[in-house]
């Protein structure tokens, strides 16, 4: 059964460290129920912001919201949201069971009725049974479990995560990535996640904010955040990419000597960067023709790098720039030239020739 979620309203949030800004007046509006995720580098800004949502720091100035409730001065006991740590915060004296009812302890919720929400708890998380275990007895995996656990078994309509699956390897924080996505589903909290991994942001999230120098660069949807950034520093940030400088006029970005159809025949002009996803470029076969809705340009072969299911191709343009292109392995038979030195015909699709103006929009 879902629990009662609540949006949050975060209107002008500063907070100053010295002369340096770690939020920088963020206004952001999180969706009652919604799994929204603030991705950026180390020191954007993006954990100040959840420990301000917390409780744990107060901002100098602006104001959030849980529901019409102002929550500035209130402290982090009184919040009633569950808090997930990077570093699970577990109590090694206690049991597993124990853990998990120390939110209900202190709540004054004990007996039979504590018990049976711990256990519900431990079986949402996969982990039923395990109650009488020392969490030195535990994995990784399991620890994290337990702290998920304890945090929702007293029902929060928020839950806060800091950074909760990086200190696990690669194949488990996929596979908790995917567990934690369908128990929010199942549950309907409102969720703010914290990360510094773009691929677990794109996973997981209903929405992204991207956070740079405690300023919000983008809010939008994985799909949105990736195919369309705002900025330099969004579409770097998210996924690989080439960036060209061009000259755009009336929907045509120009490059040397090459012309790139942009997705909107706009009557923009100027200086602008076009933005090239490795992924998106195709290396065209001797034979094989390219249509009206693709652009097409030519480049020399400098060398490929195996990688398994994909390889890496660095090309390399008239002037001496070097464009990455990422194609399935599996093709690589299909061409018979992918030799260094081969002068090979690239193509991107008008759909995927994405243009940044100065200005940080896109077209």
């Amino acid at each position: 059964m879902k629990n009662a979620s609540l949006p949050i309203s975060i209107e002008k949030i500063t907070k100053k460290y010295g002369s340096t800004y770690a939020l920088d007046h963020v206004d952001l509006e999180i969706r009652s129920g919604e799994f929204l995720t603030l991705l950026g580098p180390s020191g954007s800004g993006k954990t100040t912001l959840l420990t301000v949502l917390a409780g744990f720091t107060r901002p100098d100035g602006g104001s959030v919201k849980f529901g019409d409730t102002e929550m500035v001065c209130v402290p982090p006991h009184q919040r009633d949201v569950g808090m997930v740590f990077q570093n699970y915060a577990l109590f090694p004296h206690m049991t597993v069971a124990e853990n998990v009812a120390y939110p209900l302890k202190i709540r004054g919720v004990k007996g039979l009725q504590a018990q049976e929400r711990v256990e519900r708890s431990l079986e949402m998380v996969r982990l039923g049974g395990y109650g009488k275990r020392g969490i030195d007895q535990l994995s990784g995996g399991q620890k994290q479990r337990v702290a998920l656990a304890r945090a929702m078994v007293f029902e929060p309509r928020i839950m806060l995560m800091d950074e909760p699956l990086s200190a696990l390897d690669k194949q488990l924080r996929e596979h908790m990535q995917i567990e934690l996505r369908q128990l929010h589903e199942k549950l309907g909290m409102t969720t703010v996640y914290v990360t510094h991994d773009q691929r677990e942001a794109l996973t997981m999230s209903d929405r992204i904010a991207v956070i740079n120098f405690g300023k919000i660069m983008q809010l939008d949807t994985p799909r949105a955040i990736y195919e369309r950034p705002l900025n330099k520093f969004v579409a770097e940030f998210i996924g690989e990419s080439t960036f060209l400088p061009v000259q755009i006029e009336k929907g045509i970005a120009r490059f040397s000597n090459f012309s790139f159809k942009t997705l909107h025949n706009d009557s923009r002009h100027g200086s602008a960067l076009l933005m090239l996803r490795p992924e998106r470029l195709k290396v065209l076969g001797e034979q094989e023709n390219s249509n009206s809705e693709f652009n097409e340009f030519s480049a020399q072969l400098v060398h490929v790098v195996y990688q398994g299911d994909s390889s890496l191709l660095e090309v390399k343009l008239p002037d001496e720039t070097v464009v990455q292109v990422r194609m399935p392995s599996i093709e690589l038979q299909n061409h018979q030239n992918l030799l260094p030195g081969a002068l090979l015909r690239i193509a991107v699709s008008v759909q995927d020739t994405v243009v940044l103006s100065a200005e940080g929009g896109t077209s």
